[in-house]
Order: C-alpha cells, then sequence, then structure tokens
C-alpha cells in the first residue's frame, strides 16, 4: 500500500484509464458525494467479495479512500486488499473531504 497525497491522487486519477477508484464508507455517505468515476465498496464483512467483483484484477491499481484523515476505514481495506494479493494498493488518506474543500469535481 502506498499513501498519497491529493495531487497524487488527481495525477493518478487524471492518467490511468485503468484504475480503480473505491470509497469504502457505507453507502449513505458515498451517495451525498463521491471522487468522479468512484465505486462503493464498504469496508465491512462483504469487502473481500465485492472488492474482488469491482476490482478483479489484483495487478492493476486500485485507489481507496474514505472521509478524512480521522477516518481509519482506507487504511485497513489497503492492507486487508494487499493481504488478498492485491499489488498496487494506493491509499488517498486525506479522503474526500479533503478533495471537495480544495474545490475538486464530485459526484453525488
Amino acid at each position: 500500500m502506498k499513501t498519497i497525497t491529493r495531487e497524487q491522487t488527481r495525477k493518478l486519477i487524471d492518467s490511468r484509464e485503468e484504475l480503480t477508484v473505491v470509497e469504502v464508507l457505507k453507502p449513505e455517505a458515498f451517495r451525498k458525494f463521491h471522487l468522479p468515476g468512484a465505486k462503493n465498496v464498504p469496508f465491512d464483512e462483504s469487502f473481500d467479495t465485492n472488492i474482488q467483483q469491482v476490482a478483479p484484477d489484483k495487478q492493476k491499481p486500485v485507489l481507496v479512500y474514505c472521509q478524512s484523515e480521522d477516518c481509519d476505514a482506507s487504511p485497513k481495506a489497503a492492507r486487508r486488499m494487499e493481504e488478498m494479493g492485491y499489488a498496487n494498493v494506493y491509499d488517498y488518506e486525506a479522503g474526500k473531504a479533503d478533495w471537495k474543500d480544495a474545490g475538486l469535481p464530485v459526484e453525488s
């Protein structure tokens, strides 16, 4: 797992078509707003099964994030994905609050 900044996240989203972006919060939080193109895979008891459906190729890059640096769901999800054999996991620890506060585009 590699922890990345907002600017690195933006570059990754802008430049990598094969990137899968995953918000690990509950569906209610995802519906409020999320990063462009993000999929919702809550970090819960179904995470292992659901992440493999959303990101079946464990060699392709996956970016995970949650609400903010105070949220520990994305680091936990990233570590779990590495345990499952994912090779290129990025954790945007500052999360979607940081993204939105910077005036970057979100979807809802």
